[in-house]
Formats: C-alpha cells, sequence, structure tokens
C-alpha cells in the first residue's frame, strides 16, 4: 500500500507540478544547453530553470545505432547554444516535457524527419501533422537523404530497442546470472549508487550496483530512480 501510495503521488506531481509556470496552453522559451541525442535535449528558461525535452513525434537512431550519433550532430547543429520557442504537448513516463520545438521560425521535429535522421514516431503521432510529417519521411527516403542513403543498415530504433533486449533477455538466461535472476527479478535494474535504472536493452542492464529489480518503470521511478537517458525511452 505504501508503494502504490508512493507511485501515485509521484505521478500526481508530474502531471500537475509541471516546471514552473509550464501549461500544454501555453509556449515557453529558452537555451538549449545540452543534446542528449537526436530527439532529446534540455533548455535553459530565462527563469534559469532547466526543462529535460523529448522531441514529440519523432524517434531518431540511438547512440549505439549506425546513424546514432550523426542525428545527435544534426540536432545539436540545428539548436545548440540558441534560443528556442516550445510547444508542450505532455509529460512522459520519465518526467521529460514532451513537446515541438521552433528555432529560427523552424520546426526542430519537422526538419529531423525531412532530412533523414529519424522517423515519425508512429506509435505516438496521430496529430493531424503527423500526416505531413510521413510525406516528408517518404519524399527523404525516396531521395535516400541522410540514414536513408545506406537502405542495407536500416533498422527503426523502437525496433532496434527491441532486438536488444531480447538478445539481453536470451544473454542472461544463457548466463544463468543468479544474482540478477533469481527472486522477484523484474524487467528493469536499479544502479543503488546512482539511482539510475536500465531496461533490459541497456548496455549496463547488470553493472555491478545494478542490484535493485523493478517490474515496472512506474515502480523504479516511485522508488526515487530515473530512466538512463540514452537507452530507456
Amino acid at each position: 500500500m505504501n508503494r502504490m501510495k508512493c507511485l501515485l503521488i509521484h505521478l500526481i506531481i508530474l502531471l500537475l507540478l509541471l516546471p514552473a509556470g509550464l501549461s500544454f496552453s501555453q509556449t515557453i522559451t529558452g537555451k538549449v544547453i545540452s543534446v542528449a541525442d537526436g530527439d532529446t535535449i534540455t533548455i535553459l528558461t530565462s527563469n534559469k530553470e532547466q526543462i529535460k525535452l523529448r522531441l514529440s513525434g519523432v524517434d531518431t537512431p540511438e547512440g549505439g545505432q549506425a546513424w546514432g550519433q550523426k542525428a545527435k550532430a544534426f540536432t545539436s547543429s540545428m539548436v545548440k547554444g540558441k534560443q528556442v520557442r516550445v510547444e508542450p504537448k505532455t509529460i512522459d513516463r520519465y518526467g521529460r516535457t514532451v513537446a515541438i520545438v521552433f528555432v529560427n521560425g523552424k520546426n526542430l521535429n519537422e526538419q529531423i524527419v525531412a532530412y533523414g535522421h529519424g522517423w515519425v514516431y508512429r506509435n505516438y503521432c496521430k496529430a493531424s501533422y503527423c500526416d505531413n510529417w510521413l510525406k516528408l519521411e517518404a519524399t527523404a527516403r525516396d531521395a535516400q537523404v541522410g540514414l536513408w542513403a545506406d537502405k542495407s543498415n536500416i533498422t527503426p530504433p523502437w525496433e532496434w530497442r527491441q532486438q536488444q533486449r531480447n538478445s539481453n533477455n536470451a544473454a542472461s538466461v544463457r548466463g544463468g546470472n543468479k544474482s540478477y535472476l533469481t527472486g522477484n527479478s523484474g524487467s528493469y535494474h536499479g544502479n543503488i549508487k546512482s539511482h539510475v535504472f536500465h531496461g533490459s536493452g541497456c548496455q549496463h542492464y547488470n553493472c555491478k550496483n545494478c542490484t535493485v529489480r523493478f517490474g515496472s518503470i512506474q515502480e523504479a521511478i516511485g522508488s526515487g530512480y530515473h530512466g538512463h537517458r540514452d537507452c530507456v525511452k
């Protein structure tokens, strides 16, 4: 019961206590101070508040994929160190603000797709403008722009993450690592020192200090842990 109460309180905080003054009916502005990957950035507002943003409706290759670093470099070239306008859409399960970002009048999310640095995230992009983004993706693919230039090495990031999870699960079973597989083993492992949790597709899923197991992302967050930014989406 106590754990459930903690989880409910945390979810309420995520949904109601948004970054100061932030609501989904208004835009915010800030300077981009870091780029974690092609679809995740952090801004600093005029109030000196840092807000982590997950670009809405797009999914770029992971760092371990062939085009991952190039997608990150593209996003960095577009926005790092620049003032951006942000249209918040929602808060995701990791506490990030999901948003559309504009820089110098250009829609960053749209530019990523148009220049072949990512996919339209079909499972989550349901707004009317997503149809246009799908057309831009098709045009980039037909023109072999960006990641589409090498058709032999194209895997959507959501499929790649699933492959990583399947591979790590199979390796864990073959290895018989009982320190992780005995008892009530969950889908996520938490690092007791850094309080970062990893999914089964993460590189450090079975790290030395990853001895806490969670059955769900919500359970991990409710226990004070946060997802690894490079592999937990």
